[in-house]
């Protein structure tokens, strides 16, 4: 998985680079959030891995199937892609390109499991709280899960936050184990 992203990450720069340079970071987003769900398709990851067509057919194939949502931009970093054999680099270019989008915008994508339904002025402090934390501006996205007990277990990014009463009950017992 590292040689991946590290094969993406110059594809991914390339994109912010241009969506920045054309104010255009939504639709770039947007465009390439498309690219990687479908080549994320069981039967277009085959064409993808398959030697029997050529570069500048699988992006052809590719172009097709997203018709009009593509720009002649994208179509173009879609051929770059095609000749240098990166197709199969979408959804981690995607991923880089997502990442680098939330620095510049200074955002940050936090996931919510909570065990109930949160009232707005609980998300409202949530948001706050966790803004003033990580100090960047929070996409929050709330899931239900009825597995927790009670509580919230928050990811932003690569910190996780264990608020649920599962993992106040792990902790005390780990404690008591010492």
């Amino acid at each position: 998985m590292a040689e991946l992203n590290t094969l993406a990450r110059p594809y991914a720069r390339a994109a912010f680079e241009t969506a920045c340079d054309s104010d255009d970071l939504v639709g770039w987003s947007r465009r390439l959030g498309l690219l990687a769900r479908v080549t994320q398709d069981s039967s277009v990851n085959e064409l993808l891995t398959s030697p029997s067509q050529t570069g500048t057919q699988k992006a052809s194939v590719l172009r097709e199937i997203c018709g009009d949502d593509l720009d002649r931009p994208t179509e173009n970093f879609l051929l770059i892609l095609s000749e240098n054999r990166r197709l199969q680099l979408l959804a981690c270019i995607f991923d880089q390109f997502e990442v680098l989008k939330a620095n510049h915008e200074k955002a940050v994508d936090v996931d919510i499991m909570a065990a109930k339904e949160l009232e707005s002025e609980q998300l409202n402090k949530l948001n706050n709280v966790l803004a003033k934390k990580l100090g960047r501006k929070i996409n929050m996205q709330v899931r239900l899960d009825q597995n927790l007990l009670g509580g919230v277990v928050i990811r932003a990014g690569d910190t996780i936050i264990d608020g649920s009463i599962r993992g106040r009950l792990t902790k005390l017992a780990d404690s008591l184990n010492i």
